[in-house]
């Protein structure tokens, strides 16, 4: 597939690292591109493999065969040295969050700019801002292990756009939303891909199937991927 800019997978295979050679594969010839300024929806059934997509995409899996490619580049065939801080370009929201429990709403912001040495007005503007985005601002000096189960998610998503990434990668992220905070996040991930960011979204939530927020969707079973349609342009 040919795709200058944005994310692609080249016939990407994997199974777990340590698995015999005659164990299934997970994912089995996936080809796809996902585009700077667009929205990509990725469904399947659970255990179908959309995390592990979503691990390989961000560089935190290496493919067992195939490549991923991020804006012409070959990231899954760096060594850690180079690919970590190409992964200062990934905000990734995770299923299980991934907060740290004992730092604050706003300390949680604030780790994923310290490794671009943001000045700190920039620091302090985006995180009021992205506090204000996921109805969190009241919650800024609250210890994120007291926070519900929806304010962690809203936290992760805001974490993951917080020092406005190039790529954006988000697995279930309004699995703990109500309607209206669903359609904030969906605002918030279009923003984000109208601003150039590649944005991709695996998730069950019908909310999302149905939204004009998404440009394209993609179905992953049988260990391959298969676009359903192209929904609109992109913007």
């Amino acid at each position: 597939m040919e795709l200058t800019a944005g994310l692609v997978c080249c016939r990407l295979n994997f199974r777990w690292p340590g698995s015999h050679i005659e164990e299934p594969l997970l994912l089995e010839s996936v080809d796809a591109g996902f585009s700077p300024g667009t929205v990509s929806l990725v469904t399947g059934d659970t255990g179908s493999g959309k995390s592990t997509l979503l691990h390989l995409l961000a560089g935190l899996l290496r493919p067992t065969a195939g490549e991923v490619w991020a804006d012409g580049l070959p990231v899954s065939r760096w060594p850690s040295r180079h690919r970590d801080p190409w992964r200062q370009q990934v905000g990734i929201v995770f299923q299980h969050l991934a907060l740290i429990p004992h730092l604050t709403v706003a300390e949680n912001l604030l780790l994923p700019m310290i490794p671009k040495r943001i000045a700190w007005s920039r620091m302090q503007k985006e995180i009021l801002l992205q506090l204000a985005d996921a109805d969190l601002s009241t919650l800024a000096d609250t210890p994120t292990s007291t926070l519900s189960g929806g304010q962690r998610q809203r936290l992760a998503i805001a974490r993951a756009l917080v020092a406005r990434p190039r790529f954006i990668l988000a697995d279930e992220p309004t699995a703990f939303q109500d309607d209206y905070h669903t359609a904030q996040i969906r605002t918030r991930l279009r923003q984000s891909a109208r601003e150039g960011a590649v944005v991709v979204v695996c998730s069950h939530d019908p909310r999302l199937r149905s939204s004009d927020e998404i440009d394209r969707q993609y179905h992953l079973s049988s260990k391959t991927l298969t676009e359903n349609s192209a929904i609109r342009e992109s913007p």
